[in-house]
């Protein structure tokens, strides 16, 4: 659904995109993460047309992202924290501006989805809460059926009640329509929900590109009390990343292990002295948040 190759974009000294290359396949909710000013905003606004890159090239729906038009435009839905909606408009006004732009607009499915977000026809855009205003513009950018749906930050703001309904539907959708969905978010917890397939930008690059399982199958946290005379620092391997030593207890996060045998087996042989590890898995949230401090001690 979108190649990415070698990508740059830059604002005047700062180059927000680095070459950067990634292939997101059809059918599958992959999450685009990366630390603030990552560049993730920047990638997805070249993708949608937004801004033109300054090299490399990208394709959406099998055409450069340069060269989109309405005929695309009517198979991509997009959804941003801040897309500007006319608010003077009630929620029915607001559909029937939206309805004719769409030849696929689907007036049953529409009525589904007022149904499942419990929007008010009546009620202008301005007198509604932030989370209904993006449910309105989720349900403008769904009820054309689009083959890919971008979400840029689309929970931003949103209480927790209204993530979680935002997020189910979203699920049940995307299971239902057979969707390739593009979802960039802070809100990991969220994302974890969602996602078949993580990619991670940092600084404008590609840092990881797996399914979901794949990397939380390889990620585990550790923690081990060292014997009474090792109160010094200990060299860890660079792969051990956010490694913190308090006293004689010893916490750090490992990858690239085939299995947690293999992992204690290593740990043994490089700390022999100490007490048997705890070995649990870790969520995404606490995965990206070792990963992202481990680039930013890279870039010190």
């Amino acid at each position: 659904m979108i190649t990415i190759s070698d990508l740059h974009k830059r604002f005047r000294k700062t180059e927000a995109v680095a070459g950067l290359s990634l292939e997101v396949p059809e059918g599958q909710v992959t999450a685009f993460l990366g630390p603030n000013g990552a560049g993730k905003s920047t990638t997805i606004k070249c993708l949608l047309n937004l801004h033109r890159p300054d090299s490399g090239s990208a394709s959406v729906l099998g055409t450069d992202s340069r060269k989109l038009g309405p005929a695309q435009f009517t198979q991509i839905g997009y959804v941003s924290e801040n897309m500007e909606l006319p608010l003077w408009m009630t929620v029915k006004q607001f559909l029937d501006y939206c309805r004719p732009l769409y030849p696929n607009w689907d007036k049953a499915f529409e009525s589904q989805l007022l149904k499942q977000f419990e929007l008010p026809l009546t009620t202008k855009l301005k007198d509604l809460s932030r989370g209904m205003r993006m449910k309105a513009a989720l349900l403008s950018s769904l009820a054309y059926r689009p083959k890919l749906v971008v979400l840029d930050e689309p929970f931003s703001g949103l209480d927790p009640l209204v993530r979680d309904e935002f997020i189910r539907g979203l699920l049940e959708l995307t299971e239902q329509e057979g969707w390739t969905v593009f979802v960039s978010s802070h809100d990991i917890e969220e994302v974890q929900r969602l996602a078949d397939r993580i990619a991670i930008i940092n600084r404008g690059q590609l840092a990881l590109d797996e399914t979901s399982d794949s990397l939380q199958s390889r990620f585990r946290a550790v923690e081990v009390v060292l014997p009474d005379q090792a109160r010094a620092p200990v060299s860890l391997p660079t792969d051990w990343l956010h490694a913190e030593q308090a006293g004689r207890t010893l916490r750090f996060t490992a990858s690239r292990f085939q299995n947690d045998a293999q992992l204690a087996s290593v740990l043994h042989e490089a700390l022999p002295a100490a007490s048997s590890p705890e070995i649990r898995p870790m969520s995404l949230r606490e995965i990206f948040v070792a990963l992202a401090r481990a680039y930013r001690l890279e870039g010190k």
